[in-house]
């Protein structure tokens, strides 16, 4: 068996979900597994092995919201990456090098060991960093040329890539060399969730139901899109009987506490930031509809989004921007809004909660889906057998 050292930027473990699961099932298949991540989110510890998983973490400069932000977030990210690495060479060295993006720079750091030593790099896209850094910024200007740039020569550097979903497995093929047999689909699924926690009332804060929204807070997750249709629900329908749950933080948290204030809808927009796993699993057994309010555009489209599985997994409707792969995820257990709009969503959201028969067959149908058709076992055995070809 190998060991692997992964690498991930954008998030610390065990809070990155798909990335502490596939170290787990890489561990679980006998591969010795270390993660090296930042140091954010209240994840301070620069060292700790944690369930068998070695972890290094590094500082970096923090999660940005502009174009200088990110060099120096990146800038710090592969210096604090590549001396983790180092670490980890010297403790007792790596087989295989696996490359969570985004970003798509992470192959500077794998290329050293490649050359000089042989390792075999895999490059999991969890994400086309091409697009969404166009959404971001615009596709115009050099600095989206090298984006395209660092994905190619990433691409070039994999022995084998692991792609979220279909719609990625098909963007990787049709701008790269890489061939079909080398590019594996392991899907996102949530595992080792407390399905039967116990619901707690008192997050209703007295009201009838509970909408919830557990996820990233920056500017590509459309959570002010949630807000306004907070705000169209109780101020202008003039609804007592709705609370909302918003879980989670991120780089524009600060700024959407501010525009739910200014909204005046503290009292029926709960954000706690980031919760505990005993949190997360009591909101999700007690809220009434899950949102994934991420908009429609040319990354979002490409995503499979962590929440909207959660909320499957709970056996939750839940109501969502119409993304392409949004759809493929929750099928018949989500209402679609087709359109960029608070108050459509607002409007979605109502018409599901007057609707008890369909919020309980939505449950229904997302659970059975996750169950079997996207369950994560089936995403090991995909990691497992990309991993079984590296060395063949």
């Amino acid at each position: 068996m190998s060991r692997v050292l992964i690498l991930v930027e954008n998030l610390p473990v065990p809070l990155d979900r798909r990335v502490w699961q596939e170290a787990g099932a890489l561990r679980d298949a006998g591969h010795q597994v270390t993660v090296v991540c930042p140091r954010m989110r209240g994840y301070d510890t620069s060292f700790e092995v944690l369930e068998g998983i070695t972890i290094y973490r590094h500082w970096i400069s923090g999660e940005a919201r502009s174009k200088l932000g990110f060099f120096w977030e990146y800038l710090t990210a592969l210096w604090g990456q590549w001396w983790c690495a180092v670490r980890a060479w010297r403790a007792g060295g790596f087989d295989v090098i696996h490359l969570c993006n985004p970003p798509d720079i992470l192959f500077l750091v794998a290329l050293p060991f490649k050359w000089l030593a042989g390792v075999k790099v895999v490059f999991d896209v969890h994400d086309l960093w091409p697009e969404m850094f166009a959404v971001k910024f615009g596709r115009c200007g050099p600095v989206h040329a090298l984006v395209r740039v660092a994905e190619r020569c990433t691409l070039k550097v994999a022995d084998a890539v692991i792609a979220t979903n279909e719609s990625v497995r098909a963007k990787i093929l049709e701008r790269s060399a890489v061939p079909e047999s080398a590019v594996t689909i392991v899907r996102t699924a949530p595992n080792d969730m407390d399905t039967a926690a116990a619901v707690d009332g008192s997050l209703k804060k007295g009201r009838t139901y509970l909408i919830g929204y557990i996820g990233v807070m920056g500017d590509a997750d459309g959570v002010d899109f949630l807000i306004r249709a907070a705000h169209e629900i109780v101020v202008n329908q003039g609804r007592s009987d709705v609370q909302f749950l918003l879980m989670g933080t991120g780089p524009e948290f600060e700024a959407l506490v501010q525009l739910r204030d200014e909204l005046g809808l503290a009292d029926y927009v709960t954000m706690p930031g980031r919760v505990s796993n005993e949190y997360l699993f009591t909101a999700l057994q007690t809220m009434d509809v899950g949102v994934a309010c991420d908009p429609i555009n040319e990354y979002n489209d490409h995503c499979t989004m962590n929440k909207t599985l959660e909320y499957m997994a709970f056996g939750k409707p839940q109501v969502m921007f119409g993304t392409r792969e949004g759809r493929f995820s929750a099928g018949d257990a989500a209402v679609y809004v087709m359109e960029n709009s608070a108050a459509s969503l607002a409007e979605a959201i109502v018409e599901l909660l007057a609707n008890r028969t369909a919020r309980e067959r939505m449950g229904r149908e997302g659970r059975r889906r996750l169950a079997e058709d996207l369950s994560w076992n089936k995403s090991v055995v995909s990691l497992c057998a990309a991993y079984a070809r590296l060395g063949s």
